[in-house]
């Protein structure tokens, strides 16, 4: 898997977002933000994962890059491809256990790729070999690959066949090796010889290590101040997130911000007020008192382009809802909640009116006004939040004492 940016890893820069601590003025669009960072800690290089539902792979990596940037001052490349090469084995193999009832798809969590480097080790970029998936480009694109290999996960899956021979797994195998590429078992790193398991202790990512990680949610179907499985079809491991009330995400995320950790993020951002040009609020149209009839009629008449640009337009001065917990609950059991990409949250900054934003790092290359970086309003993460993955050492402590962590 190639990146946006492909630099040799030992010469890998670290991504300076922004290099002045404050954004331009817009001379066409007066309402257009102009940001002063609060906090930023540094990331590595954007990425882009092309025609490939690998956010979750992207954002969790990007989120390990910066620990170990963070512990060592050391950049890595981390290979998103070694992570869903072993990702998509194991969601084969529940399938196939569970006779086809519960999806296989290219989605997955944050805990995917925890799982994958406490179990199977991980290893730079530069490991991987080329894949079929990028032929004739230099990006993923997962359309072939899938139509590939989910029919044949739902064959074996619903087979009649009374015992399954191991055979449909080295036949597996070969197509997730023919797309993804094969993992190595041991590769020369930096005039060294490793193997996954070992890089991983190596860049401080052994066994033991991976236990300092933990997930946190707030919904009320569960009591808070205990753990649960968020019930969505891409957390197929069952892993357990944290309950906490809805006021507790947004300290959570702000103290491991002011304490340079970052935090790896899931969440919907199919929502209209995430627009493409790298801006997000917490926006609910239909409770703005400035759209009544004729008004009102235009808006839902708008196709979602159009009102991403009028909400561009808008600029600082979007009116934005108040996320209650009672809304996030309505949302998750109705199906407006969803869970649909995964990010890197690396900073906090502040626009012209002194509203506050999250600093969000992408995988979609370095698109929008700000290359690849989204400013998204600490209301629209705290609404639209399914759960996030922290360092359980950038916790408030009065959170961690609740917890028992």
């Amino acid at each position: 898997m190639k990146k946006t940016i492909v630099l040799a890893l030992a010469t890998v820069c670290v991504l300076s977002v922004n290099a002045s601590t404050t954004t331009k003025k817009d001379s066409v669009n007066p309402n257009k933000p102009v940001f002063t960072v609060i906090k930023q800690n540094p990331i590595t290089s954007i990425k882009n994962q092309n025609r490939s539902g690998t956010c979750w792979d992207y954002s969790t990596l990007s989120f390990f890059e910066a620990e170990i940037l963070k512990a060592t001052g050391k950049t890595y490349d981390l290979a998103e491809a070694f992570v869903a090469n072993k990702t998509y084995m194991d969601r084969a193999i529940q399938v196939v256990r569970l006779h086809g009832d519960c999806q296989f798809s290219q989605g997955g969590s944050a805990y995917d790729p925890l799982f994958c480097i406490q179990h199977y080790g991980i290893c730079p970029e530069t490991a991987m070999a080329k894949t079929g998936s990028q032929y004739g480009d230099s990006l993923f694109n997962f359309n072939e690959f899938f139509n590939v290999m989910t029919p044949y996960v739902e064959a074996i899956a619903k087979s009649d066949a009374k015992k399954l021979s191991p055979a449909w797994k080295n036949g597996l195998q070969g197509i997730l090796d023919s797309y993804l590429g094969a993992t190595p078992k041991q590769f020369t790193y930096e005039g060294r010889t490793f193997t996954p398991k070992s890089f991983a202790a190596y860049i401080g990512l052994d066994s033991a290590a991976c236990n300092n990680y933990v997930s946190f949610t707030s919904y009320t179907h569960h009591p808070f101040w205990s753990a649960f499985a968020v019930e969505v079809q891409d957390n197929w491991r069952n892993p357990l997130s944290w309950n906490v009330p809805i006021e507790d995400l947004s300290k959570i995320i702000d103290n491991a911000v002011m304490n340079g950790y970052t935090v790896a993020w899931g969440g919907d951002v199919s929502e209209e007020g995430f627009t493409r040009s790298g801006l997000a609020y917490n926006i609910d149209m239909k409770h703005n008192k400035s759209l009544q009839g004729s008004d009102m009629a235009r808006w839902l008449k708008l196709s979602k382009t159009e009102k991403r640009n009028y909400i561009d337009s808008l600029g600082c001065k979007v009116p934005e809802v108040v996320p209650t917990q009672e809304q996030r609950q309505e949302r998750y059991d109705n199906w407006q909640l969803t869970d649909d990409h995964g990010m890197l949250i690396f900073g906090i900054a502040k626009d012209q009116n002194g509203k506050e934003y999250y600093m969000v790092k992408n995988s979609w290359g370095e698109t929008g006004d700000y290359k690849g970086i989204w400013y998204m309003t600490k209301d629209f993460i705290v609404a639209n939040t399914m759960d996030f993955l922290v360092n359980k050492n950038a916790v408030p402590k009065d959170i961690r004492k609740k917890c028992g962590i």
